[in-house]
């Protein structure tokens, strides 16, 4: 069984080898390390998400306001 590409981590590079032979060995830390790799899988999904979120959040305020003058602008053009 191969060890996840997310526990080839500079945060445990220190315990890289103890990691290896604990997550072969021993069930319960094998659990611990899984649920932080879908942890981490996750929060990488969400954070892509949150990003493509913001820009066309960002996209639509901008356009809100685009829109906002332009109402502005006929409104005076009108005079009514």
């Amino acid at each position: 069984m191969a060890l996840p590409d997310e526990l080839y981590n500079v945060k445990f590079a220190e315990h890289f080898e103890s990691i290896k032979k604990m997550y072969l060995q021993d069930d319960r830390f094998k659990v611990i390390c899984d649920n932080y790799c879908e942890s981490i899988a996750n929060a990488q999904i969400y954070k892509r998400k949150f990003e493509s979120n913001f820009q066309k959040n960002q996209d639509f305020e901008n356009l809100a306001v685009e829109l906002e003058e332009e109402i502005r602008f006929y409104i005076i053009r009108k005079g009514l």
